[in-house]
């Protein structure tokens, strides 16, 4: 007879679908655009519920992201053990859950939001599973992609407070765009071996890293110009602009290490986790420098 799994494994393994660590990541810029918004003021039950109603509405896609990958990921090291890799959660048993947490997600943000924030997560989510998740095996521009989607959180956080989409939310979308394509850069690079296993088209594989590290710079410098946009256009203050050229700056100059670094995977571990320092600290540097 197979030994059933403990409660609190299951829970656990549920969990794990919904990629936790990426939903606060995702909730943590997502307070930074609702904060832009508030002008200081933060109206408490409509935050949670913007936070709460995204925050389903992005785990169901990253349920459906690991359904779609589940055979990749028997392939990859770091994601083998994945619950839908492994077996824990059946696949039709995660296809529900997904649809239970979207469908709670999107009521959450229709009753207590604003009808521009559904719309704008809605786009998010449909960027993410029917052009992303489903286009990244064929497309080596699957991380430009990536990036559209990536950007959304913070807008949401914006239109559930304005109800529009004006110069400020194009801006904060193209901050986080413009910021993810270094981020996944980097990520593709040292995670090579499991990328090339599960035959995943990255900018590595087809370019090569010279390609790589070029447009990583890039992308640092339209990112910082465009954070910087938020101060010049009048939505920030000063100190803001200097936490983006301190930020962008010390980007750009490990960026151009890289040029001459011995070990690629070493040095893409470091871009990726100061790109996780610059966009936490400007999301949590916002709401002191709003006007």
């Amino acid at each position: 007879m197979e030994r059933a799994e403990p409660p609190s494994f299951l829970l656990s393994a549920y969990l794990m679908l919904t990629k936790p660590g990426i939903i606060i990541g995702n909730g943590v810029t997502t307070i930074g655009g609702f904060a832009l918004a508030s002008h200081g003021y933060f109206n408490l039950p409509l935050l949670l519920s913007t936070l709460g109603g995204l925050s389903l509405v992005i785990a169901s896609a990253c349920v459906l992201n690991n359904y779609v990958d589940r055979e990749a990921d028997k392939k990859m090291k770091r994601t083998r053990n994945r619950p839908l890799a492994r077996g824990i959660v059946e696949p039709r048993d995660a296809l529900i859950y997904a649809a239970l947490l979207g469908f709670l997600g999107v009521f959450i943000l229709a009753k207590f939001t604003t009808i521009v924030a559904l719309l704008v997560s809605l786009l998010g989510f449909f960027v993410y599973i029917a052009l992303y998740t489903l286009l990244k095996y064929r497309l080596v521009q699957n991380t430009l992609i990536g990036s559209i989607a990536g950007a959304i959180p913070p807008v949401v956080g914006y239109t559930a407070v304005s109800n529009r989409i004006d110069l400020a939310a194009f801006l904060l979308f193209g901050t986080l765009a413009f910021w993810q394509m270094p981020h996944f850069f980097a990520i593709a690079v040292y995670r090579l071996e499991d990328y090339l296993a599960a035959s995943i088209l990255t900018l590595p594989i087809r370019k090569g890293m010279k390609s790589v590290k070029v447009q990583m710079l890039v992308y640092i410098a339209a990112f910082t110009l465009c954070s910087s946009l938020l101060n010049l256009c009048g939505y920030t203050n000063r100190l803001y602009l200097f936490v983006t050229l301190i930020l962008g700056g010390f980007w750009l100059f490990i960026g151009i290490k890289g040029f001459w670094a011995r070990s690629d995977q070493k040095w893409a571990r470091q871009m990726f986790i100061f790109s996780l320092v610059t966009v936490m600290t400007l999301s949590i540097f916002i709401p002191f420098c709003v006007y």
